[in-house]
């Protein structure tokens, strides 16, 4: 391996915490010089300046996905300090939860803005340039709450993210005619702190937090991002963190209806989906 990043221009948008930074070091492990962008230009920079301090050229950038002038600039900074892009990554998003009834419609445009049209944002700046190069990798992070029906308690999130599966499906098919591979990361359960950071929002009080699945466990950090790096090299276009995922789907598939029925068995019977976890990957949340 090594192909897809080695000699790579790489950059990340929401690079600078999380699952986003643990990317960054990954790719700039495997050989990529990165620009590593976020809402928060301080975290930002101080990925960019670990990653120096490991000899990989990087720099910190802020950028803020909901203007579009904020993305432009910050995808030109990118160029300009790394040259032409050979990877881009979309991984700026936002959670909230509470009951769908409980929801503004405030929340939802919220939760769209960020998670998909920050997408949209980018891609319009980046599409045209690789097609022109004839050449790049773009990276989208989307969820499993995208792929299959489970989470009633953030339904807004859900929708969003099945628009990023459905978006990077279709621009994937798209793109190949011009050289040009699109990956979509869907994590499951990963150890964040994302879920209790500033943007995350709770509404309507108490709700019950429904998860993909008791059957799944709780994966690092840094297991998401070498997964994501290696499904890069080998060309993948849907990525999940979790195996568990394929025999999931194929249950969703044969039978809809009966798989949204069983969960709402589940759910009454006390089963809320909530993935098991080690100390191990807890303790790696600081590491």
């Amino acid at each position: 391996m090594g192909s897809t990043f080695a000699g790579s221009s790489a950059l990340i948008i929401g690079g600078g915490q999380n699952i986003g930074k643990r990317i960054a070091q990954e790719w700039a492990a495997r050989g990529a010089r990165v620009a590593v962008a976020d809402v928060d230009g301080e975290a930002a920079q101080a990925t960019a300046e670990e990653l120096r301090k490991t000899g990989a050229q990087s720099v910190g950038l802020r950028c803020d996905v909901m203007d579009d002038g904020s993305v432009l600039e910050t995808i030109d900074a990118a160029e300009k300090e790394l040259g032409p892009l050979d990877i881009h990554m979309n991984n700026a998003g936002i959670i909230s939860g509470g009951d769908p009834q409980h929801i503004p419609i405030e929340e939802w445009q919220r939760m769209f803005e960020v998670n998909i049209f920050g997408m949209v944002r980018a891609n319009n700046v980046i599409v045209p340039r690789m097609i022109e190069r004839g050449a790049g990798h773009i990276v989208n992070t989307a969820s499993f709450a995208g792929l299959y029906p489970f989470a009633a308690s953030r339904i807004h999130y859900g929708a969003s993210k099945a628009a990023v599966v459905s978006m990077s499906q279709n621009l994937a098919l798209y793109l190949m005619q011009f050289g040009i591979k699109v990956s979509c990361l869907c994590p499951g359960p990963v150890m964040t702190n994302s879920t209790s950071g500033p943007g995350m929002r709770d509404y309507g009080g108490e709700y019950v937090m429904r998860a993909p699945g008791s059957n799944l466990w709780v994966k690092s950090q840094q297991e998401a991002a070498t997964l994501l790096s290696d499904g890069m090299e080998e060309g993948k276009i849907i990525i999940p963190t979790h195996e568990e995922l394929w025999p999931t789907l194929v249950d969703y598939a044969a039978g809809p209806d009966d798989f949204i029925a069983g969960k709402h068995e589940e759910f009454l019977a006390g089963d809320t989906g909530k993935p098991s976890i080690t100390q191990e990957v807890i303790d790696s949340i600081n590491a």
